[in-house]
This record gives C-alpha cells, structure tokens and sequence, in this order.
C-alpha cells in the first residue's frame, strides 16, 4: 500500500511494480527455501504433481506455481463480502488489496527470517533491471506438469531437494541478503551450518518407498501426537 492505495494493481490489472516484486521472489527462491523450509522433510513434499511447487514459475490459473495470483482480488466484487455475505460490510474495499502467494514454506519454517527474506526479495526485484523480462519468462498459464508441456519445464529453474542444496543456494546469494545490514553475517553463516548439519543431499533418493524410514524421519523433525 502507498498513500491509502495498492500498488499492486493498475486499472484492475498486475501492475509492474507487483510483477517486479514477483521476479524477485522467483530471483531468490531457491536460497528463501533456507528460511521457509528448514527440516530434511520439507523437500519430499516439493515434489511434482502434488499440487506443490517445484519450478520456479508464477501464474494467476495453475495451483502448482510458486507462486500465485489470486484472481477475485482483481475482480469487480469484493471478495470478503462475497464470501461472507450476511457479515456487516466492514472491509469495504478491501477487494483492491491485490495479494500474491509465495508457495513453497512450511510449518518448519522461521517466520521472521521467512518475512525478512522476502522483504529483501521484493526490494531486489524492484531494483532488477530485467525484472520485467524475467516475469514475462518466468509466467505459466498451462499445466506444467502434462506431459505435453514438458519442454515448458525444461526451460524452468528448480527448487532444492534437500536442506543442503537450499544452503548452496543460500551462499550464493548471501550478498543480498547482507546488502543494507538487512541479515547479519553471522545469521547467514548459522543457516549455512544448520542446514548443512543434516547431510541430506542424497536423502531423499536413498529412502524412497522406504514407508519405515520415511516415518522414522517424519518422527525425527516433526511432532506427531
């Protein structure tokens, strides 16, 4: 919001500000992945077709994407009235909030890192300078995971597959995270070695259909009671 109003829409639409915004999220999600999705096990739910996002991609009509539009902000009816229509009209106007959904975090993860990140994120693609270009490449409207559409992917970067990949890609783009004092060295630097600590690189190939040592994990990182 600026002044009262979003800048995410322009005359109904996405606006550039909202897609360069997207290009960063998309720029920087694989090292993002290093705060919203930090046990061994939230990558064997970024796998395809299971409605979770695995290329980093963006669209308005695919639930698979990374990250996605929703349409009925953009409408002409507002959202939260319509849903709710014997509620007092408290939210009027609350349709032209335009919002985007960044897919891939679980409840594994930090959420004060995760919001941080994705601040820098946002500012970043606002600064690219293809960050236009990159939207534009980056957006599907397709089923990606059809068959038919597989060189569609081929063309798609993808998310980590293990802790230690997302620690990788968190190495690289330390730089701006770091850029403006916005993450100390030092939280960067316990991330790497935290994610790093759980030697997962080739775990999610070694179990497999092991049923008894795909719970065994689950048991190890998450509260099952």
């Amino acid at each position: 919001m600026k002044e009262g109003s979003s800048i995410m829409l322009d005359n109904g639409k996405l606006s550039s500000t909202a897609k360069k915004a997207i290009a960063g999220y998309l720029d920087l999600s694989q090292s993002l992945t290093a705060f919203g999705n930090m046990i061994p096990t939230s990558y064997f739910r970024l796998v395809p077709h299971q409605e979770a996002p695995t290329n980093v991609c963006w669209g308005d009509r695919n639930r698979s994407v990374l990250v996605r539009v929703p349409l009925g902000w953009g409408s002409k009816h507002d959202m939260i009235i319509d849903a709710n229509p014997k509620e007092p009209d408290t939210q009027a106007g609350f349709g032209g909030r335009q919002t985007v959904e960044f897919r891939c975090p679980d409840g594994s993860a930090d959420i004060y890192l995760l919001f941080a990140g994705l601040t820098v994120a946002a500012r970043h693609g606002i600064e690219m300078q293809n960050a236009l270009d990159f939207a534009e490449k980056t957006y599907v409207d397709v089923n990606i995971f059809e068959e038919k559409y597989q060189s569609r992917v081929n063309e798609l970067q993808q998310l980590p597959f293990s802790c230690w990949e997302s620690a990788e890609y968190l190495e690289k783009h330390r730089h701006i995270y770091e850029e403006h004092g916005i993450f100390p060295k030092q939280i960067i630097d316990g991330l790497i070695r935290h994610l790093k600590s759980f030697n997962d690189l080739e775990l999610r190939d070694t179990i497999k259909q092991n049923e008894k040592e795909l719970t065994k994990l689950v048991n190890s990182y998450l509260h099952c009671g």
